[in-house]
């Protein structure tokens, strides 16, 4: 009897042992691809996601670039990868102005724009000539120029953030949107603004009604506009809907038929968007562009309602880089001097 329990007993030992080694080998000599799941999940830095942000560094208007990053960069805890867009000419100098100042810290790729793609493109008007600078055309172009993000910020550079960022970036599109942007009638202070200087803020002040083109279109000249100074972009709609195209369609047709200028409201890269989102796009919280900073050398926000904004954008011919303008301060704050000396303040004791 002993003998055959003792066998017995070993038999079940080694079960034990066999269910043991079976156990550990699970447990230890995992799939490499769960392993590498795991371990991804184990390191946050792998997790977070980069938030794109365009801007582009015009020639005469650098500095604006420069404080636009600067203020994004000093609000928030986020990962932001600034796209910042330039003429071949002026590249080397905004590269070599964040290298040797404070922002030599942040993450950034310069994108040259070639404006040979805008040739015929764009009718000539001499009534405000800036207007018609290529890279106010850059937003056109976004999915030319970022090619692995599924959303995009895009900000003029007319702007400084005084919130975080990643607040702007988590802005809901509905579905079928392409873009959000901000309506010109969404703030009863703006409304004030607006009346104050006479600015518009329907469609009547950017497309040309007394045109077939334009009326066919059936848009009311009393519907609001909105403002592309601030965009937050999804690039698969984008792509699949051809908006770029889609915009260039109507340049042509500008080019052809004159059916805006910039003697109205906007300019010419502002009617395009209008026609080709109209009904078609979602919105920013208003707080996320307060605008018109640069309508009047006069006409000013109260204090407290813009230490609430989370961006200013100073649109208009008044630049708080120029003299005269309104709220300078709250852009000086976030302006980093050139260090080649090239680009100054204009000020009035300078």
């Amino acid at each position: 009897v002993f003998p055959f329990v003792a066998v017995n007993q070993i038999l079940l030992l080694l079960l034990v042992l066999t269910v043991c080694a079976i156990l550990y080998n699970k447990v230890h000599q995992m799939p490499s691809t769960l392993k590498n799941e795991t371990d991804d999940l184990e390191n946050p830095e792998e997790m977070e996601e980069e938030i794109p942000v365009v801007i582009c560094a015009a020639a005469g208007r650098m500095g604006a670039a420069v404080a636009a990053i600067s203020s994004i960069y000093s609000n928030t805890e986020a990962s932001v990868l600034f796209y910042i867009v330039g003429l071949k000419t002026t590249i080397p100098h905004i590269r070599k102005w964040i290298e040797n100042s404070k922002l030599k810290e942040i993450k950034f790729k310069v994108v040259e724009f070639n404006p040979m793609v805008l040739r015929g493109k764009i009718r000539q008007d001499a009534s405000r000539p800036e207007l018609l600078q290529p890279l106010n055309f850059v937003r056109f172009y976004l999915p030319l120029l970022i090619q692995k993000h599924e959303k995009v910020i895009y900000l003029d550079d007319d702007v400084v953030v005084q919130g975080d960022i990643q607040e702007l970036y988590d802005t809901t599109l509905a579905p079928g949107h392409a873009a959000a942007f901000s309506d010109d009638c969404d703030l009863p202070s703006t409304h004030e603004m607006v009346r104050s200087v006479g600015m518009q803020n329907t469609y009547m002040g950017f497309l040309d009604y007394r045109k077939q083109a334009i009326r066919d279109l059936g848009i009311s000249p009393s519907t609001c506009s909105f403002n592309p100074g601030v965009i937050v972009a999804n690039m698969t709609e984008w792509k699949h809907q051809r908006i770029t195209k889609q915009l260039e369609k109507w340049m042509q047709r500008n080019v052809e038929e004159n059916l805006y200028s910039s003697t109205l409201g906007g300019g010419v890269a502002t009617s395009p968007m209008l026609i080709v989102f109209h009904g078609k796009y979602s919105s920013i919280n208003p707080m996320w562009h307060i605008r018109h900073l640069g309508w009047s050398p006069d006409a000013r926000y109260s204090e407290q309602f813009l230490q609430e904004a989370k961006l200013l954008h100073w649109n208009g011919r008044y630049k708080p880089w120029d003299y005269p303008s309104v709220h300078t301060d709250l852009w000086e704050n976030w302006f980093i001097p050139d260090p080649s000396g090239k680009f100054k303040l204009t000020r009035p004791d300078s």
